[in-house]
């Protein structure tokens, strides 16, 4: 299951991000915000990030207007590893090397044909479990 969640900034994008898993036939939960009205980010971010280490689901998609400040409220939360990806080879290297478990898109940054691939690309790569990464994961962590 994938957690969503998004501020007005990135309201329309998480929109588009919705339609996407429904067409390829994923599981997803909304956790809000559920207009283009104005909200804190934060409190969104902690609703994914919660949602993922307590297990109601896997991984997590954020959408802010850049992405960044609600990864930073995502990655308070321990045990979250949120990355702002802005193309698809750091969506396929933070799931690889960082074992990345929530994407964090700028919905004024990303449009929407390029930030589905990405979507596509993050959920589709596996973490490598090579022996480095899991060390660094792991330090991450610690």
């Amino acid at each position: 299951m994938i957690a969503l969640g998004s501020d007005q900034g990135g309201y329309e994008l998480k929109q588009e991000i919705i339609k996407h898993l429904t067409a390829r036939g994923l599981e997803f939960k909304d956790y809000g915000s559920y207009t283009s009205e104005s909200v804190d980010y934060p409190v969104y971010a902690k609703a994914v990030a919660n949602a993922i280490v307590t297990g109601e689901c896997d991984r997590g998609i954020l959408v802010c207007g850049t992405g960044i400040g609600i990864s930073i409220a995502a990655n308070k939360v321990k045990g979250i590893r949120a990355a702002v990806c802005t193309d698809c080879f750091t969506a396929e290297a933070t799931r690889l090397h960082n074992d990345a478990n929530i994407l964090a898109l700028g919905g004024r940054v990303v449009g929407p044909g390029l930030a589905l691939k990405i979507v596509d690309t993050f959920l589709d790569t596996e973490f490598s479990n090579e022996e480095r990464h899991v060390r660094r994961v792991k330090a991450i962590e610690d």
